[in-house]
């Protein structure tokens, strides 16, 4: 699309589109808000009725003093943009988050320069009882993405042989992202638990695999990491860009794509509107029931 086709296709006014985002592969503002057009039908579903949270990086990913976390929604938010307010035990106060649930409020977040978009584990109305298992796959160098691609195998396997349908995508960096989507029943603690759980399990059967905090700096180990299974801790959101100088994608795929050689360069802003596969359609039509 041009400048005029973009405004004219919604209500948000577009500013500075010829803004360069990623100078090094010269990516303006234009073809980041065309990008999130084009994946709009994928990501809607995956983020509907959950807080937001953004990395805005108003001058571009060179720009990273600039950038900054933004959780409350910021001044001069249209009407029509749904915030939901959220107390924060930390700050004392309500945070007014965010909520996308049309292309309208997605293309108003690449506006604000949000490259990255990141949501939590439960949605309004039962944010204390997720919907959603994460397990962060996250390998520690020398260990590449390689050796984080089979050790997301043997946690598909031991996931599967528990009754359980993982879904995998890139982190859209070094690592691997699994996640299995659950009824939202649980609280936090236990489903924290349980993914720990299953880290011990995959670190006992494997010497590269770490399950704990503190190995999570040991080169060459890959951390299962299950902390972020907690209120209001998030994930970079399926299809996300990030502040790569490639302009990467944290990419869902298909379980056969994931082995040694896996590269997360290949998933960038330019091939990954161009998969016609939709590896996490209708992810929440079978909810699994843990056995806590």
């Amino acid at each position: 699309m041009d400048f005029e086709e973009l405004k004219t296709f919604t209500k948000v006014k577009l500013k500075n589109l010829d803004k360069c985002f990623y100078p090094q592969i010269n990516v303006t503002k234009s073809q980041v808000v065309e990008y999130y057009i084009k994946m709009a039908p994928k990501i809607l579903p995956l983020i509907a009725h959950r807080p937001l949270v953004l990395t805005r990086y108003p001058d571009g990913v060179d720009g990273h003093k600039m950038a900054f976390f933004a959780k409350n929604a910021p001044q001069g938010t249209p009407e029509w943009v749904k915030t939901e307010p959220i107390y924060s035990s930390s700050t004392k106060r309500n945070v007014n988050y965010i909520v996308c649930n049309d292309i309208d409020t997605l293309i108003w977040l690449a506006n604000l320069a949000a490259l990255e978009i990141h949501m939590p584990f439960s949605i309004l109305g039962e944010l204390e009882h997720p919907d959603l298992l994460f397990f962060d796959i996250d390998p520690e160098v020398p260990a590449t993405i390689s050796d984080a691609a089979e050790v997301a195998l043997l946690l598909k396997d031991k996931l599967y042989s528990r009754g359980f349908t993982p879904f995998v995508k890139t982190s859209g960096k070094k690592g691997l992202h699994v996640i299995v989507p659950i009824v939202p029943r649980w609280r936090f603690e236990q489903t924290r638990r349980f993914v720990h759980q299953i880290g011990i399990e995959l670190a006992k059967e494997n010497s590269i695999v770490v399950s704990e905090f503190k190995d999570t700096k040991t080169p060459g180990k890959v951390f299962v990491d299950y902390l972020q299974n907690s209120t209001m801790r998030t994930m970079v959101i399926p299809y996300s860009l990030r502040p790569t100088p490639e302009a990467t994608v944290s990419t869902p795929l298909e379980w056969h794509r994931i082995k040694r050689g896996l590269d997360p360069l290949d998933f960038n802003i330019f091939s990954v509107t161009q998969h016609s596969e939709d590896p996490w359609r209708g992810i929440f039509n079978k909810r699994e029931r843990l056995s806590l």
